[in-house]
């Protein structure tokens, strides 16, 4: 999944070398950390945090493939 949401992040953000995702597990759980520049942080999170929702969706879906919970943090 890390993979797959840096994929996506470097796709919307105008500084694609400063797009970093830091996987952090606890037990069934991961915690996905997305670093994005400051000038990008509306690229990733959208107009009412549209896109954000959009990515978590995406990780919603896959949870039940894999079977782990996944929480999306995104950092300044």
């Amino acid at each position: 999944m890390k993979e797959l949401i840096e994929k996506i992040a470097k796709v919307l953000v105008d500084n694609p070398d400063e797009v970093k995702v830091n996987e952090v597990v606890s037990g069934s759980t991961s915690v996905l950390e997305l670093k994005v520049a400051k000038d990008d942080m509306g690229h990733v999170i959208g107009k009412n945090g549209r896109i954000a929702d959009a990515i978590r969706t995406i990780l919603r879906g896959a949870e039940k493939k894999v079977n782990r919970k996944f929480i999306l943090d995104i950092i300044e």
